[in-house]
């Protein structure tokens, strides 16, 4: 579902622009206000979304998402550090969800600089950097072995 402003809500601050993994945000240089310059290219990872302070972007539906026609809208409440999805069908009908907009509490997730430099040995292995540890499985993540590829493969 691919994202658009509202350009009456939006104030221009670009708080989407700065979070835009795809950089597809903009800020129109005329009207001063943000846009989705390529809705193709969105990622649908929704942090301009969570980002906007004004509430003016919300995201359009699929057909194969609710066929029926519906509106999608993202409600962000950051006192209650969540983020509501209210769709709401041609039909009438409404659903809500509600999510957290972090799993984790501030600051608990450790910075790349807090974690101990790789090894040389470290770069020949499947996992990436510290991944066994951080999801706490023993041993280690199951991984092929050389002879388990296919030939030609290495």
């Amino acid at each position: 579902m691919p994202t658009f402003v509202y350009m009456t809500r939006c104030d221009g601050c670009g708080h989407c622009v700065d979070i835009c993994p795809s950089d597809i945000m903009h800020i129109d240089k005329t009207y001063r206000r943000a846009l989705n310059i390529e809705p193709n290219m969105c990622w649908e990872c929704y942090s301009c979304v969570k980002a906007c302070p004004m509430q003016a972007i919300d995201c359009r539906g699929y057909a194969d998402f609710a066929p029926l026609g519906h509106s999608v809208r993202a409600l962000r409440e950051e006192k209650k550090g969540t983020i509501a999805w209210k769709i709401r069908f041609r039909d009438g009908r409404e659903k809500n969800f509600l999510s957290p907009i972090r799993t984790t509490p501030w600051g608990t997730i450790k910075g790349p600089a807090e974690y101990a430099a790789p090894r040389a040995e470290d770069f020949n292995r499947q996992e990436l950097a510290h991944e066994p540890d951080s999801l706490k499985i023993e041993g280690g993540l199951p991984a092929l072995r050389r002879e388990q590829l296919k030939q030609g493969v290495v």
